[in-house]
């Protein structure tokens, strides 16, 4: 997939719900909060309470970036049956977060120090209490005395309304990363 197909897929989608249902100052607000509390919650390494705010049936998928010519942009992410750096559902993730507690996953002992911002919130209706949310990111991680990196791209989540204290959960999340080459020694943590 391509960045040009991205951005066409979201300028239609755009179009589509544009008619359907207004994202108010309230409901951009309320997002964003959720999106916050996300960021502070894996920041403080709460990782159970963060598996609480995802769905049963959540992607998490990040897949890998390959620079390409302009005549070969739709070959520059990896495909759904292609190697990516993620491609995961809620089994996989609590397999992730168990490992983590165990103190046997040797990439977080000691634990990696994170920080996950989050900004340019775009939000479109999908009906039924989903929406579709891109926002762009920027997670910073220390860890030991010499070990930082920066991840910077984008996000496309799909937040469901629930009745929890959070009032969404994740149900799919596509993380685009603008590097096409990572220089960290492991993704041992969670965007």
């Amino acid at each position: 997939m391509s960045a040009a197909a991205v951005n066409r897929n979201d300028s239609q989608r755009d179009a589509q719900t544009a008619s359907a249902e207004r994202v108010t100052p309230e409901l951009q607000q309320e997002i964003e909060q959720f999106l916050y509390h996300e960021s502070r919650v894996l920041d403080e390494r709460r990782f159970e309470e963060w598996y609480g705010l995802l769905t049963d049936d959540i992607h998490y998928f990040m897949p890998t970036r390959y620079n390409r010519l302009k005549r070969e942009a739709d070959k520059e992410f990896s495909g759904p049956n292609d190697a990516a750096f993620f491609d995961e559902d809620k089994h996989s993730i609590a397999q992730r977060i168990r490992r983590l507690n165990t103190g046997l996953a040797w990439a977080e002992d000691p634990p990696s120090r994170t920080r996950h911002m989050v900004s340019n919130v775009v939000i479109r209706p999908r009906g039924n209490g989903e929406y579709e949310v891109d926002c762009y990111f920027m997670v910073y991680r220390s860890r030991l005395e010499r070990e930082v990196e920066m991840f910077v791209g984008m996000r496309h989540d799909v937040l469901r309304r629930a009745n929890n204290t959070a009032g969404f959960m994740v149900a799919g999340r596509t993380i685009i990363l603008d590097q096409s080459i990572l220089m960290a020694r492991n993704l041992s943590f969670f965007f």
